[in-house]
């Protein structure tokens, strides 16, 4: 993985880990124990599912960079609708705190798309190629010999 590659997933993956943290206690104190548990498994949820997505559109924009644009709506649209089926799925479950569960998955989806959104903004990625050592210099057109 490149380096800009591993810096954005990273940049993007730890803001949301340590909001997931603050959910869990959040979870806790609200909830008991299992909205500590609902809230962590959220975390957990969005960071694979974000961290799978990031790493899929990188591949994508490496490969096939002219389909790059399509595959990123397409891409967050899928994740989107995931989030909402698994909040449909455990709805009414009584392994956690559902509540806890879908606020927080909706808040670390808010927080990892921030944190990735910042992360590209702070990226210094070059958009045009940079000329090779082996171009041919243009010549001097001065008038000066």
């Amino acid at each position: 993985m490149p380096s800009n590659d591993a810096r954005t997933l990273l940049q993007a993956a730890v803001p949301t880990a340590v909001a997931g943290a603050v959910a869990v206690a959040v979870g806790a104190g609200v909830a008991g124990g299992k909205g500590a548990l609902g809230a962590g498994v959220a975390t957990i949820v969005v960071i694979l599912f974000m961290g799978i997505g990031l790493l899929v559109l990188q591949r994508t924009a490496r490969s096939l960079p002219h389909l790059f644009q399509a595959m990123g709506l397409m891409l967050y649209t899928a994740q989107l609708l995931l989030l909402f089926i698994f909040v449909a799925a455990f709805k009414n479950t009584t392994l956690f705190d559902p509540k806890a569960f879908a606020i927080t998955l909706v808040a670390m989806t808010l927080v990892w798309i921030g944190a990735q959104t910042r992360a590209h903004m702070k990226a210094k990625i070059l958009y045009v190629e940079p000329e090779s050592d082996k171009a041919e210099k243009p010549k001097n057109t001065g008038s000066k010999p």
